[in-house]
């Protein structure tokens, strides 16, 4: 074993939930990350760059990223891929499989759902794929367990020769508590030993794996048995017990206190039978708190065990204090209250945002937009209104595909797919593939910002920089677009209201397959120089609105005349050229 003598043991720091996780990561000697950024998991990655000793990437999407961290376990070498729940879907291929194959090195998994979908387009549980994949799940509920669990998740996944899901959610991942550091302890590389009946997951070799699978699942419900990361904590109440798991505990903790005993639950699969028997036996009542679907009390149902409907918890949305106070002790808390409505704070996109004029356009001219992951979904929020679908990573443009060859010529001049340049590397390139193969008229809409913007800035292939800012491998996306068939690939600007709308136009037009890049970097890029905010003439001002077509933020109208705030304006230029009577400067 090796071990960085220069860090110290027995310090104690406030730390960020994920911040924790890439702690533990980095304390368990984990050599290899790669993931995709997704909030709310993104921050995993980008505190784990921060230790010099750990490899980190940004993969184009979180199938390439699990099949790279898979590589490197496979390689010898402790490794970790960290997404978001919906990203969880797009990695499930390899995760399946690499349930039947085990590993080599530790290989572990973040996972972080996102209740209450503060940005996120559904509200699955990821509980499911543990059981699905037949892969062992730990879920930490503070920052404490984020960091400890993520070693246990090495020392399981090393132990039982499996991959290993680490489970976080909003909550968890984006609160602070304190933990205590330790010392980096990298084991020693493990030997490559080829072994075809192991990773070769043909039929004939992956029947032979089927039993394993099974086999470990047994024992490793028999480790959840005595471990102790399930525990149960007395209460003097017997009327009552609790099961519960991630920041549910916190809840129920902070409410009840040691009013009630609490069966919590770091392994959240599999799950202890006996300890939950145990459990149910030693209280009159049993009660399961836990957010989203009824993973816990659906287990205690097959085991016999009744649950107390009286304490039944919503299956939408985010638990809260409040919450859990209702349904436990028929009481809200008493604390500061608002009376006076607060006024809405609806999202927008930021001034100077290069897709504001782009989808204006589209709404000018009355397109059906079918849109896609991103901060320009924004699109769809009056008053632009400009979009008409989003559904997943990539899907915008495999829809316009079908939609235009259900509709025809009805659709084909009117119909577009927009994507942003970091969505378009994750899961656009299969669809305009098949838009040229299949050979639909339609007109697909890449907007390169320079960015992955959502996420807070992380670079992808088509920056031309790594995770550290390093210079990297760029990807071209005209030569791109050309290369996979296109023979018609036009290069806006954003800014220029003119341009896109002839360019629009006329690709909508052309009786072929084409793509239009809307390039413009993001108005908050640190290199971005912008131009002086722009300024309104009152006396020329009629008040017509015209400027307040685009919504940007940086502009309302007072007494009503259009007003100008030059904290936020970057002076883009796009309100000016909405203006008939030339009243901004």
């Amino acid at each position: 074993m090796k071990m960085n003598d220069c860090e110290e043991s027995d310090m104690k720091q406030l730390m960020l939930g994920n911040a924790a996780v890439a702690r533990g990561l980095y304390e368990a000697g984990c050599c290899v990350i790669s993931s995709y950024p997704g909030t709310p998991s993104t921050e995993i990655t980008e505190e784990a760059v921060k230790y010099s000793e750990i490899y980190c990437e940004w993969r184009p999407n979180e199938k390439v990223a699990m099949e790279s961290a898979f590589g490197a376990c496979l390689a010898g070498k402790r490794s970790f891929c960290a997404m978001k729940h919906v990203g969880l879907n797009v990695a499930a291929d390899p995760l399946y499989t690499m349930a039947y194959t085990g590993v080599n090195a530790g290989l572990v998994i973040g996972v972080a759902d996102d209740p209450g979908m503060h940005s996120s387009q559904n509200e699955q549980d990821s509980r499911h794929h543990a059981i699905a994949a037949k892969v062992p799940m730990l879920e930490p509920s503070d920052s404490t367990e984020a960091l400890e669990f993520a070693k246990l998740a090495y020392e399981l996944s090393e132990e039982f020769d499996t991959p290993v899901l680490l489970k976080m959610c909003t909550r968890v991942a984006h609160s602070q508590s304190i933990v205590e550091t330790a010392p980096r302890v990298e084991p020693e590389m493990r030997p490559y030993e080829k072994n075809i009946g192991k990773y070769v997951m043909m039929p004939g070799n992956a029947i032979r794996r089927h039993p394993f699978v099974e086999e470990r699942t047994r024992k490793l419900q028999e480790w959840a048995e005595t471990a102790p990361i399930n525990r149960v904590e007395p209460g003097k109440d017997h009327k009552i017990g609790i099961i519960t798991s991630s920041t549910s505990y916190q809840y129920v903790k902070e409410v009840c206190g040691d009013t009630y005993p609490v069966l919590k639950l770091g392994m959240i699969w599999p799950l202890p039978k006996q300890k939950i028997l145990d459990f149910a036996a030693s209280v009159d009542s049993l009660v399961v708190v836990e957010e989203l679907d009824p993973f816990i009390e659906e287990f205690c149902g097959v085991l016999g065990l009744k649950t107390d409907g009286e304490y039944d918890f919503p299956r939408l949305g985010e638990l809260s204090q409040n919450i859990v106070a209702d349904r436990l002790t028929h009481t809200f808390p008493m604390g500061r209250t608002i009376d006076d409505p607060i006024p809405p704070r609806p999202p927008v996109m930021c001034a100077g945002c290069p897709h504001r004029g782009l989808f204006y356009t589209l709404s000018k001219n009355k397109c059906t937009v079918l849109g896609d992951i991103g901060g320009y979904t924004l699109g769809a929020v009056p008053p632009l209104a400009a979009m008409d679908m989003t559904l997943c990573m990539g899907a915008s443009i495999s829809a316009l595909h079908g939609f235009n060859k259900a509709r025809g010529a009805e659709s084909e001049g009117r119909t577009v797919a927009v994507i942003g340049d970091s969505t378009f590397m994750h899961s656009g390139m299969t669809g305009l593939a098949n838009i040229a193969y299949n050979q639909s008229n339609s007109t697909v809409i890449i907007l390169d910002n320079s960015i992955t913007g959502m996420t807070g800035h992380q670079q992808n292939p088509t920056t031309g920089y790594n995770i550290k800012g390093d210079p990297a491998g760029k990807i071209d996306l005209e030569a791109l677009c050309h290369a996979m068939g296109f023979n018609r690939v036009r290069v806006v600007d954003p800014y220029d209201l003119k341009a896109c709308d002839t360019v629009l136009k006329e690709e909508l037009a052309a009786a072929e397959p084409s793509v239009i890049i809307s390039r413009r970097p993001c108005a908050l890029l640190k290199y971005v120089k912008h131009s002086a905010p722009l300024t309104v003439d009152a006396a020329k001002c009629v008040g017509c609105k015209s400027c307040m077509k685009i919504g940007c933020p940086a502009i309302s109208i007072k007494e009503g005349e259009a007003h100008v705030d030059n904290t936020l304006c970057v002076g883009c230029g796009v309100c000016e050229q909405l203006c008939g009577v030339k009243a901004f400067a």
